[in-house]
């Protein structure tokens, strides 16, 4: 089960005694019993019949069957890398980082540099608030178990499956690497200046406004074969600094996306082709904005209209899901 519930029934499904993961206002999930949950802040979110904003209710995702047990735990910032030692012997973990914290930060700037990483699936998302009140609200991720909340920390639900069953991640991402520049920079991070446009030192913000460039779409990696998407946040003109979403890496090689002429049919389209019915799924803000997915369907995958998805690492502008796979 996966979908929006009203306060009272999200209660009644924690006093099961299931595993679950929990998104909606702060002040609901406030409000909620202990239980074996984890939850984070959010007010938009991809239902059956369409997106919407919604502060009045949560939305519940059940983790039953092929789970046998879970185990929330908290992290701060510097223990971020204990999650690897945790992971379950077989299974998933499910990880939210409050965005834009040092938590969310430094997860980004680090995970990848953890041995052991990739050993068992981590999956999860960044909490957010409504765009309107981010000046004045922060995200929160919540511990069931403790009925704690927390700023600037990661909670993880460390899920284990019965032997008969693999979790597995899998990413819808819309962008392709175009053929333009290849731009690289000098050093990692969240806010660029400089930038190598074709080995040429040049401005970010000059090329962006001398080129016309549509900041709807991401920057484009490519990992091994896998297209990771750098999205970006704002211009500030003075300083000349572009800010991203998530960062960029030294030396790796970015191209700007090919646009994608209709978004919302993309994803639709591309879920209903897979045929799967996803343990759990979100899809990211700047998707729900640019392609207006507001009364508007995503196949099957519904969840949480997140602040950047998790699938292992951070990703912008994707759609990620996990699923419980029979083992052959």
């Amino acid at each position: 089960m996966a979908d929006l519930v009203s306060l009272q029934d999200a209660s009644a499904l924690i006093a099961t005694g299931q595993p679950m993961l929990v998104a909606g206002d702060e002040s609901l999930l406030a409000q909620l019993p202990k239980g074996h949950w984890i939850g984070g802040t959010t007010p938009y979110f991809m239902t059956r019949s369409g997106g919407v904003v919604e502060r009045e209710r949560l939305f519940v995702t059940l983790l039953g069957a092929p789970i046998e047990s879970a185990v929330a735990r908290i992290y701060q910032a510097s223990e971020l890398q204990s999650i690897i030692g945790d992971y379950p012997d077989r299974g998933c973990s499910f990880i939210i980082l409050p965005s834009g914290s040092e938590t969310h930060l430094r997860f980004d700037r680090e995970c990848l540099s953890w041995p052991g990483l990739f050993n068992s699936p981590l999956v999860g998302w960044n909490a957010g608030v409504l765009l309107s009140e981010i000046a004045d609200s922060r995200p929160k991720v919540f511990d069931g178990t403790t009925l704690q909340s927390f700023e600037n920390a990661a909670a993880v639900l460390h899920a284990t499956t019965n032997d008969a069953h693999a979790a597995r991640i899998e990413i819808i991402n819309p962008f392709q690497q175009g053929r333009g520049d290849t731009i690289t920079f000098p050093h990692s991070g969240f806010a660029v200046t400089d930038c190598l446009v074709n080995g040429e030192r040049r401005n970010l913000v000059d090329y962006i406004k001398q080129n016309g460039v549509d900041i709807r779409w991401p920057l484009v990696a490519d990992y091994a074969g896998a297209q990771i998407n750098v999205s970006f946040q704002g211009i500030d003109d003075a300083p000349k600094r572009v800010r991203l979403y998530a960062p960029v890496f030294e030396d790796v090689e970015y191209r700007l996306a090919d646009p994608v002429a209709n978004l919302a049919e993309f994803f639709g389209e591309e879920f209903d082709a897979r045929k799967v019915k996803p343990a759990f799924s979100c899809n990211c803000i700047l998707n729900f904005l640019y392609a207006e997915l507001e009364g508007k369907r995503t196949g099957n995958a519904t969840g949480p209209i997140t602040f950047g998805e998790i699938a292992y690492m951070q990703l912008n502008q994707t759609l990620v899901y996990v699923t419980f796979d029979r083992k052959e």
